[in-house]
């Protein structure tokens, strides 16, 4: 499914503009018996200035850039906390998925730290264990995020047996040395700059919230 383009009709105001007034110069010039050196003159300007606007037209359709396609993620919309967790890590890691959900292209979050789920929420398959594999551990590891903008042509997507098997788009956060904020999205090379620094903030919270022991579960 293609997102509608709802500057094309801007885009082809050039080229209709440029086309509408050629053709009026030309039908002026058809009706016009005796054609003066100035009159001359005008039809070459406006001519000029018709061819202008097309090839702006012709230039603005091929060099703006296309919305990604996006896809119906298969799974069904659901939001599951661990139960164990503090009044004070669920309202955490509610608000922090509401957000991320709100104001990304994010469909679909997992959080995963010490070995467990805390969080599932978005369009959810089946699977719900994460069992972390090459990439998660290099997260961790590196303690860097990484950004596989099209999931399809990557061979480590096996892994991410727990996301929809149609997710176009994943990034995987590191939460401190223990855990993984995973965001899936319904396109390809969606997420900007700016949402993976809004994505880095988010994981901070996390991180300051997680890492206190009293606050995360239930004893």
């Amino acid at each position: 499914m293609t997102q509608p383009d709802q500057n094309k009709v801007l885009r082809m105001l050039p080229i209709i503009t440029g086309g509408l007034g050629g053709t009026l110069l030309m039908i002026n010039r058809f009706f016009t018996p005796n054609l003066l050196a100035s009159q001359a003159r005008s039809d070459v300007v406006g001519v000029i200035l018709s061819a202008f606007l097309i090839l702006t037209g012709l230039l603005w359709q091929q060099i703006q850039s296309r919305s990604p396609d996006t896809v119906k993620l298969i799974g069904e919309s659901g939001f599951e906390l661990l139960p164990e967790l503090s009044e004070i890590a669920k309202t955490e890691l509610a608000w922090a998925s509401s957000l991320l959900l709100s104001n990304t292209v994010t469909k679909t979050i997992i959080i995963w730290y010490e070995g467990k789920v805390l969080l599932r929420r978005g369009i959810l398959p089946s699977e719900s264990q994460v069992q972390p594999g090459a990439i998660l551990k290099r997260v961790l590891e590196k303690q860097k995020p990484i950004y596989l903008v099209d999931l399809k042509v990557y061979p480590g997507r096996i892994e991410f047996n727990y996301l929809p098997e149609n997710t176009q788009g994943v990034i995987c956060q590191p939460i401190g040395n223990n855990g993984v904020m995973i965001l899936g999205a319904n396109a390809p090379r969606s997420y900007t700059k700016q949402d993976e620094n809004w994505i880095s903030g988010i994981a901070d919270k996390l991180t300051y919230t997680l890492s206190k022991k009293s606050g995360l579960f239930h004893f």
